[in-house]
């Protein structure tokens, strides 16, 4: 791939790779935002963010709905000063997002907002704090292109705790098979059913994974991750709890409790993910971060962008514990143990469920 450098941002000639329009919701998204957008604006034929929160979200919006972290500003200011090549599509609306959509599928209609819009082979989902390394973007690109039968593509996460030096592991991630949705093939007759799963169906109503679908599991094999910074600060915990208890009441009923004792402070440090109703844990992370990562975290501790750091005297001192590696190792082991546990239980209560269903028909 030839690459030209222009206002700091890599580009490539777009004849290079498929069309592929990257999808984007965000509401409060500093201070990610201008470097999510700089990671991928060299792979993007276009990029559209859909900014602003939904009915529930009103404890961290505007009262017209939207950020209140400056996130708005920053798009129209990377729009001005960054977009050399016109990619950067903004949309936002005068008020909340629907939550649901007319199936009462959660956030789906901000989703549909940029699938609606988009122009591309392919639609690629991704978070205002998801990044890919650069290599892995060349690689997934070359997949595209070397093979058009393949309609989805799906990752395994990374997910970076409190600091970039580490990651929390649990069984909640391990055990969401398949991965997470993100890459679909793109055509103006098909249509973004639901954002949660993220589902796409083609013109004869066919869901894309239901054809050439490359799992997250076989992309986790091929080492290709994305990497997932969505408990790297405070501030983001504290809105993720704002949003979520409103949300997702049933759900997330203790996820305050959760990080006032578990985020904030290592109460229960095999209960750090904020999927808690599951073990998880704390690991050092040694490998490479995605450079637009690295360029934020050293703007962040250059003070040209200000971000509130978690303590990590806590975290140090934990993964220094023998005894907390041993544990952790322990629940690593004990995941599959406790699946095929629960399967079984499972089907011993099948024939107590028929009987139940036949008394009723009865």
């Amino acid at each position: 791939m030839q690459h030209l450098i222009k206002n700091g941002i890599n580009i490539i000639e777009r004849s290079e790779f498929p069309k592929i329009t990257f999808g984007i919701i965000v509401l409060n998204g500093e201070p990610f935002t201008r470097y999510c957008l700089r990671s991928i604006y060299p792979y993007a034929h276009e990029i559209i963010v859909v900014e602003g929160g939904h009915e529930d979200a009103g404890s961290v919006c505007t009262p017209d709905g939207h950020s209140i972290d400056g996130t708005l500003a920053t798009l129209y200011k990377f729009k001005e000063e960054e977009d050399s090549q016109n990619k950067v599509t903004i949309v936002t609306r005068n008020g909340f997002w629907p939550k649901k959509d007319e199936l009462g599928n959660d956030r789906t209609p901000q989703s549909r907002a940029y699938a609606e819009r988009a122009t591309g082979d392919y639609l690629w989902q991704i978070d205002i704090d998801e990044f890919y390394k650069m290599d892995d973007m060349k690689k997934i690109i070359s997949l595209l292109k070397n093979d058009p039968s393949i309609t989805a593509i799906s990752f395994k996460q990374k997910s970076f705790w409190g600091n970039i030096n580490y990651i929390s592991d649990s069984w909640a991630l391990r055990r969401n098979k398949g991965g997470w949705h993100r890459i679909f093939k793109w055509d103006k007759t098909f249509k973004y059913v639901t954002h949660e799963p993220p589902t796409v169906i083609d013109e004869n109503g066919i869901d894309l994974r239901a054809k050439h679908w490359i799992s997250g599991e076989k992309m986790a094999k091929m080492n290709i991750y994305f990497y997932h910074y969505s408990l790297l600060f405070p501030w983001q915990v504290e809105q993720k709890v704002k949003v979520y208890q409103h949300e997702k009441p049933d759900d997330c009923s203790g996820i305050t409790d959760w990080a006032e004792k578990n985020y904030f402070r290592l109460g229960n440090p095999y209960r750090v993910h904020n999927l808690y109703r599951y073990p998880s844990w704390l690991i050092r992370f040694r490998g490479e971060h995605p450079r637009e990562v690295v360029n934020m975290m050293n703007d962040i501790q250059n003070g040209k962008i200000n971000s509130k750091l978690r303590r990590t005297d806590d975290i140090e001192s934990l993964l220094d514990s023998p005894y907390y590696r041993l544990r952790s190792r322990l629940l690593k082991i004990q995941d599959p143990l406790n699946q095929f546990t629960s399967h079984i239980k499972r089907i011993k209560n099948i024939p107590n469920r028929i009987r139940k269903i036949v008394k009723k028909i009865n």
